[in-house]
């Protein structure tokens, strides 16, 4: 399917397969979730974002179509019958850092996101929040939105997961709600963990804090000889370009690193060998699974906090594998039906 001129999904001629699943991003952030979407096998009709900074990151990784507006301005009914309706809905309200008020939070999108779904219709839902949606003080929210999806006609579930287990050098835990139209839920299942274990933080980061020529890199690379705590974007009301509150730090610190911050440059010849130097934008990016090739527009604040509050494109991509492969196996049948 593709979208055309008018509004209206129709089925392309000539692609390479007949089995191309199309989707809408909406709070799509820097693009992790987009970018691990897409090599699951998804087309992005649609990339929608509010935040100016994060607009210019996706044009300027990608020739999608990027929506820049309040999701509450955002008018789904064009993509009626799309394959995939994914986001990464605001975290705050949510999370065991801030308040946690819920439905009562001015920034919890979870009302439009279901407005949306029942606009358009999708065959599958994915949208990502953080670990503290599965508290017990929002059961009772998150079977308002179970209930909803259920009258739309699908069948939904929840399920904490973790990046790590899907070789993200970071201890990123992850609340997922898929949901499928009703006749596709029996082929989908949750991505399996990998058995080996992610990289080190010093495997994954030395040759960047070593490109300075800092003597020390070698000798830091040994000692962060474990995977990172989570990395904190902060909310655009508060949070700025720091690792984490003081227990992250105590965590970074003990792999070598000074949470207090991030910097422009990796430390330099003349950086104390001992000392704990500051991560790079770039070095976040790293351990948040995005290629080095991928440009974050802004300067440091506006492209940490893309960075840290993205959806880990590895995670996204096993997560997004197994959809693809629940909505592809009922094309192939009624092909073949």
């Amino acid at each position: 399917m593709i979208l055309d001129i008018g509004g209206r999904i129709e089925q392309k001629k000539n692609m390479k397969s007949p089995w191309t699943l199309n989707s809408i991003e909406v709070c799509a952030g820097a693009g992790g979730q987009a970018l691990g979407l897409e090599r699951a096998g998804f087309n992005h009709l649609d990339v929608v974002e509010i935040d100016p900074w994060a607009c210019q990151t996706l044009r300027a990784n990608r020739n999608w179509r990027v929506t820049e507006c309040d999701l509450k301005r955002f008018d789904a009914r064009p993509y009626r019958g799309i394959d995939l309706y994914a986001g990464g809905l605001p975290c705050p309200p949510f999370s065991v850092a801030g308040k946690q008020l819920g439905e009562s939070d001015e920034r919890n999108l979870f009302n439009i996101a279901l407005e949306h779904i029942a606009d358009c219709r999708p065959r599958a839902v994915m949208i990502e929040n953080v670990k503290g949606m599965l508290d017990p003080r929002f059961e009772g929210y998150r079977e308002t939105i179970s209930r909803s999806l259920r009258k739309l006609g699908y069948r939904e579930d929840w399920r904490l997961l973790n990046a790590a287990s899907f070789g993200v050098p970071q201890l990123r835990p992850r609340v997922l709600l898929i949901a499928l139209r009703n006749e596709l839920s029996d082929r989908f299942d949750w991505p399996v963990a990998k058995t080996a274990s992610p990289p080190t933080v010093g495997a994954v980061l030395g040759d960047l804090m070593g490109a300075g020529g800092w003597p020390g890199a070698a000798r830091w690379a040994k000692g962060a000889n474990r995977i990172a705590p989570t990395i904190v974007g902060g909310s655009k009301k508060h949070g700025g370009p720091d690792l984490g509150p003081t227990r992250a730090r105590k965590a970074w610190a003990e792999l070598g690193v000074n949470g207090l911050g991030v910097t422009d440059l990796p430390p330099g010849l003349d950086f104390p060998v001992e000392a704990h130097p500051k991560l790079t934008v770039r070095m976040v990016a790293r351990l948040q699974g995005f290629p080095d090739n991928w440009h974050f527009a802004g300067k440091r604040t506006n492209a940490y906090r893309q960075v840290g509050n993205a959806f880990p494109p590895p995670f996204a991509q096993a997560v997004g594998t197994q959809i693809a492969a629940a909505l592809g196996a009922s094309a192939v049948r009624q092909a073949a039906e």
